[in-house]
């Protein structure tokens, strides 16, 4: 079980922290880059696109892996830059201790040391509960194994930053994805660094329209999958 094993806190390519898995040779973000790749990801490859086509207030997040708070952190920012408001859910069937978040280094590595309490609240914050972190920007973290997940037609983005399929390949299935399809509002979008063609094939196969797009420092390329 991933709350059984070893964890160690490692630097990656641009000076960010994440958390690294020995056993399985994992960590929660890209080697390369933890910030680079969620800003690459998530941010411009889904955040920024979903909000070219569209006004949106509020903007209706899900993310798939919560972990260390990294996404929701840089999405707050963003989103404050452009007054846009956000409704942003995380789910974790295992979630990050803040005695272990708090050794992240994102609001300094991301010069944005004011708003630190911002990600300390995140954490702190109460699961199950919707938490209003600002006027603009709710949270609400669900405890929650992502097979159990069954919304409907709920979020205009999803962030799919599951563990790769080569250690957790039951998160990359066609019931998996088909659970995402039915989360999203339609024309919204799933983005996620992976690229793997099984994982192509069965976003298709539950009726995502499929881009490739260039990928973060350290892969050629990711996806993106819209709903129709």
């Amino acid at each position: 079980m991933q709350d059984k094993l070893k964890r160690e806190i490692i630097t990656t390519g641009d000076g960010s922290t994440t958390i690294h898995l020995p056993d399985w040779n994992e960590q929660y973000h890209s080697k390369h880059g933890a910030i680079n790749e969620a800003k690459h990801v998530f941010i411009e490859s889904g955040f920024n696109h979903i909000l070219k086509s569209k006004v949106l207030n509020p903007l209706y997040i899900l993310e798939i892996g919560f972990g260390t708070g990294l996404n929701a952190f840089i999405t707050f920012l963003e989103a404050e830059k452009i007054n846009q408001k956000v409704n942003y859910t995380g789910v974790e069937a295992y979630p990050v201790a803040f005695e272990e978040a708090k050794l992240m280094n994102y609001a300094e590595t991301l010069l944005a040391k004011e708003k630190e309490e911002v990600f300390k609240i995140m954490h702190e914050s109460e699961w199950e509960k919707l938490i209003l972190i600002t006027e603009d920007y709710e949270l609400t973290k669900r405890q929650q194994f992502f097979a159990d997940i069954e919304d409907k037609n709920s979020f205009n983005l999803i962030y799919f930053d599951a563990f790769g399929a080569r250690v957790q390949p039951e998160l990359w299935t066609t019931a998996i994805f088909q659970k995402m399809y039915n989360a999203l509002k339609k024309g919204g979008a799933l983005v996620t660094y992976a690229a793997k063609g099984s994982v192509r094939r069965a976003m298709q196969e539950v009726g995502f329209m499929v881009e490739r797009l260039p990928g973060p420092p350290g892969k050629r390329e990711m996806l993106r999958a819209t709903k129709l």
